[in-house]
Parts: C-alpha cells; structure tokens; sequence
C-alpha cells in the first residue's frame, strides 16, 4: 500500500494524513471549494478539487471520486466517518476497481447498516437487544398497536438512520402520531430509505460502545469502552474511557458480548458496537457501526496504540498488531470533548469566520482541529470545528485539567460550545460519574431556572 486516497474532508483526514506519513504512506486528498483553504489540503502529498461546496456534488459523488483515484494510481481508499464511510456500493466499487477498501465487508455494512436487520443477527449470536418491532412499521396505525405491547416512552428510529438523525423519543400515542409522518420523510431524505421500527426507551440508560478489531484471519479484539452518555439531540458530545461507575463483572459481560456481535458477522478492520446501559447495569445491543469513530482517539489515548495504522495493516491483509486479549491494557483516563460552532443555547451550526483561535495551555493536550486560524466554517457541513482529547492518571485529574485547558481557550468570530464545557464540567452528576443519556438536557434545564 503506497498510495490512499481519503473520501473525507476536516479533521478526520488529517488524522489520517498524519499516520500514513508516519508509514511513508503517499496521501491524495479530496475538497470541496468551500474547503479549499482548510489544513488538510496543504498536508496532503496532493489535493484535487472534486466538486461544488454541496455535500451531493462534491464529496458524495462516488464516480467522480472513483475516477479520480483510477487516475492517480491509488491502492486504497479511507472512507473516514460519515460521508460514504458506510456505503457499501461505494465499498463494492472501491474493490471492483482493484483498490482496497479501508474498511470492513461491504456486506457486514450491508448486515449491520440496517438496524432492523442488525436486531435480528444479534439476537441470533445470543446479544441481549432492547425489546422492540423485529420488521419494520408501515403505518401510523400498527406503531400505535406495537407501541401499546413495548409500553411507552419508546424511541421511533429509521432503520437506516445514523448520528442522532432519524430518531425520536416518543412518551405517549400523541407524541407517536405527531412524529409518524416525519420521521418516515426525514429518513427517506437523508437515508434513502424509509423503514422505521420501535424500541422500548430505557430510562436512566447510559450510552456505552465497545472498540472492536477484526482481521481475515479470524481474529477479533476489543479495545475497551468508551461511555458516550452526554448528549445533545441525539449526539455525542464528550466521551470517555473507562466508563465511571461501571462494576468490572458487568463491564466483562458487556467486552465478550461485543466480541460475540463481531465474531457473529465476521467483522474486519474497525467497527464499533454500541449498547443502552439501564440502571441495573443490564446492557442491550443498539447498532454497530461499521466504521472508524470520531472518537477513537479516546481510545488510542488509554490504549496507546495508533487506530489508524491498525486500520492501514488490518487492509492489507495483516494479523492484528495484537491479537492475544490479555496483550491489550486501558491505562489512566481519558475524555474527549467536541467543539463545534454552534450556539450553546440553541445547538444551531454558527457558521463564520475563525478570526481568533487560540487553545492556551495544551501540554499533554492532544487536539485534532479541521480548522485555523482564519478558516471559515461553512453551512454546508457538520459544524465540528475540533475535538480536544485530554488524558490523565484519574478521571478526577482529567477534569481539572479540561477546567485549566477550556478556560485558556479563545475563539473569536463564531460562536462555540466552549463555555458550555467550562460550566458543565463542574455539574455533579458529571463529577461524580453518575450521569446517564438525560444529563445535559437536564443540567440545560437547571441553568434556566437558575437564571430565571
């Protein structure tokens, strides 16, 4: 593998920029034009433009990208997150064209991108899932009747749906056959597929995953979990590893039924499996994403060991770097924060200008920005402007070191969730490691009150 091309834009490929020099790996990147002056077009060894700023006609454009690395000689395509990360046309085409595809089995994509169809495999490889519709629901009509026997508050998701979008939490047949319609049109816009199913809604649950790693050869690891419970709308915005408060029995059960979900599928490369936690320490299957995580770097810090070139060596067809279980050890502490350009209040994008970025004290701080100085953030994509990975002996001493970091930070121009992460990290439910999927809605809600 001399050449890869990245079918990604930001921070991500950067990241991957980053350990294929590392590797003596050549790298060509993609842009759109609203991304022509952002970091990773001037890392990368080469750099072509590929389409207008719209997602659809730039970094979608799977023919287009195709043609572009048929012609510069590339030996494999890195997908990164998102985008067409979980395409497996996209995956198919990709090896039909002699290249590799850095990822799993376009037909594992297949398996576990339908939520619907992922159900149905775990139960059978004897994972716990949350209980719910096993087909998916035609009409208002059968949700209602299905809705009756799971008991409410349920969550309606869209099969095919992914990163908080097509989902939504219902606590009673109103709510159901407001939302019916909607949820149905918003996945078919953004998926292509409008297939939803029910699933019971596990109050006081927490948001776990599993860094799975699987090789052709028939080895499968885990690289620990990563307690990703705070949540705005549906999305993760900081994670961390280990998961506080998390009795090491239950967590054992929970790292071989990850193992046992990937072994079920055969899985390759790098993929995450995700479960709902209940106040019981009780777990249940919730997807796998079959993908790299804009997380990982959670887990590389207490790990120490590089994803990406995992990723790179497990493509070419490589054994694991490790692939005896008792090799692979979680040290110190770990937590990752988000930093998108969005209003705080509101969690809208707030696109503009970086006029004045400045992180302050960043010793033994690792940040993978997608932007400088300068950059503009544009409406045309994900508003993550960085993620900031801080690691630490104990969590106690992680937090005080993200309290330091965030109030050294300055960014001028647009606005940012900074100052949420400076005010939330002194919640107790946060410090005490308590918290559950409910915590920064709640935590929002007390800081009105407070101010009225």
């Amino acid at each position: 593998m001399q050449k890869v091309l990245i079918a990604n834009r930001g921070e991500i490929a950067r990241r991957i920029i980053k350990t294929c020099k590392k590797l003596n790996i050549e790298t060509v990147a993609i842009y759109a034009e609203a991304d022509a002056d952002l970091p990773y077009v001037k890392e990368a060894d080469s750099a072509f433009l590929i389409g207008p700023s719209q997602v659809q006609q730039s970094y979608l454009k799977v023919d287009d990208i195709l043609a572009l690395a048929k012609r510069e000689g590339v030996d494999a395509i890195h997908p990164g997150y998102g985008l067409l990360s979980e395409n497996s046309s996209f995956a198919r085409k990709i090896e039909e064209a002699g290249m590799i595809f850095i990822g799993p089995d376009p037909q594992t994509i297949d398996t576990m991108g339908d939520k619907i169809g992922s159900r149905q495999t775990m139960k059978a490889a004897g994972v716990p899932v949350v209980p719910g519709t096993d087909d998916g629901i035609e009409t208002l009509e059968e949700a209602i009747q299905e809705a009756k026997l799971i008991g409410y508050p349920i969550m309606l998701k869209a099969s095919s749906g992914g990163g908080g979008i097509g989902m939504i939490r219902c606590d009673n047949e109103q709510a159901l056959s407001q939302n019916f319609v909607s949820v149905k049109t918003r996945a078919k816009a953004y998926f292509g597929d409008d297939v939803v199913f029910l699933e019971k809604y596990i109050s006081g649950g927490r948001h776990i995953e599993v860094q799975i790693f699987g090789d052709t050869h028939g080895n499968t690891v885990h690289l620990f979990e990563r307690n990703c419970s705070v949540q705005r709308r549906n999305q993760k915005v900081i994670e961390e590893s280990p998961s506080p408060n998390f009795p090491k029995p239950a967590l054992e059960r929970l790292l071989q039924a990850a193992v046992d979900a990937a072994k079920a599928v055969n899985y390759r490369n790098a993929g995450t499996v995700e479960f709902i936690v209940d106040e019981d320490n009780q777990f249940y299957f919730l997807e796998m994403n079959t993908r790299l995580q804009v997380e990982h770097p959670v887990t590389e810090a207490v790990t120490g060991f590089d994803l990406v070139e995992w990723q790179l060596k497990v493509a070419k067809g490589e054994l694991l770097p490790v692939i005896n279980q008792a090799d692979i050890q979680s040290k110190g502490h770990a937590i990752e924060f988000r930093i998108y350009a969005e209003d705080p209040k509101t969690f809208f994008p707030s696109p503009g200008n970086i006029k004045k970025l400045q992180w302050g004290s960043t010793e033994d701080i690792r940040i993978d920005a997608g932007y400088e100085e300068g950059n503009t953030v544009t409406p045309f994509y994900d508003p993550m402007i960085a993620k900031v990975i801080i690691q630490s002996e104990t969590r106690d001493e992680a937090i005080i070191k993200a309290q330091k970091f965030f109030s050294s930070v300055t960014i001028e121009g647009i606005k940012t969730n900074v100052h949420l992460f400076q005010e939330f990290l002194g919640a107790k439910a946060f410090q005490d490691g308590t918290y559950t999927t409910a915590v920064l809605p709640q935590w929002l809600e007390q800081q009105k009150e407070e101010i009225k």
